[in-house]
């Protein structure tokens, strides 16, 4: 299992650092040696992963315990997902997402983070065969989607919400490919379906199809027959398990 040291990449606390990049125009090689600096965070990224196999990132709360139902099937899901043959990637931290590292590493799968740094520090999950901590929202999320074939959401908050709306934006568009997002949890994602079709695609923001690629789901058998029919048949992919 490796770690990085907190006095390697990312030792300082990224808060300040996007504050300044949001606050508006600065002098030119300030704003030249801050994209220097997200291209390097970018290229980290890009050499850490390169040798990730087949990818699905798991969205989902860092706040629940491991006593809470949906930590257990987080827990579940991941390790399915790794007996199925995929590496799971998450945002690395505690909660749903540690469930997921969890349940992967306990099958015999390989296990993805990508933490963030905030003021107050994410730590790391402890099941985690490879991670980065990023100091950028925008660099973690690219790397979150950049190796996965699907992208399995939990219950969650704004991070999640997210993360869950930027990847439909993202497919939507086209900018990605038909992954599927499968949503776990009907009784915490129901009433936000019913007003996406109430009320979304009734006043025409979206269309029905953009409604229809977020697949719903209660089990992880449930979750991993959904991601596995779609690497499987959709892209080709073949990955291990039975």
């Amino acid at each position: 299992m490796e770690y990085r040291s907190r006095q390697g990449w990312g030792h300082t606390c990224g808060t300040h650092e996007e504050i300044q990049l949001l606050r508006g125009p600065r002098r030119g090689l300030s704003e030249l040696w801050r994209a220097i600096r997200i291209f390097f965070e970018f290229m980290h990224g890009v050499r850490r992963f390169r040798s990730l196999g087949p990818c699905v990132t798991v969205f989902g709360s860092a706040r629940f315990p491991a006593d809470h139902p949906s930590y257990g099937l987080a827990r579940e899901i991941g390790a399915e997902l790794a007996r199925a043959g995929f590496t799971v990637m998450t945002g690395g931290g505690p909660g749903l997402m540690e469930a997921a590292n969890r349940g992967a590493k306990e099958a015999g799968g390989s296990s993805a983070g990508c933490n963030i740094e905030l003021p107050a520090e994410q730590k790391p999950n402890p099941y985690l065969d490879r991670f980065i901590t990023f100091r950028h929202f925008f660099v973690r999320k690219v790397m979150l989607l950049k190796y996965s074939y699907a992208f399995v959401a939990m219950p969650g908050g704004f991070g999640t919400l997210d993360e869950v709306f930027e990847t439909a934006t993202l497919i939507q568009t086209g900018k990605i490919r038909e992954f599927p997002i499968v949503l776990v949890g009907r009784d915490f994602w129901g009433p936000l379906l019913d007003f996406m079709r109430d009320t979304l695609v009734a006043r025409g923001t979206i269309d029905a199809h953009d409604l229809a690629r977020l697949t719903v789901a209660d089990s992880a058998a449930d979750v991993v027959a959904c991601v596995r029919d779609c690497a499987m048949r959709q892209f080709s992919l073949t990955v291990g398990g039975g």
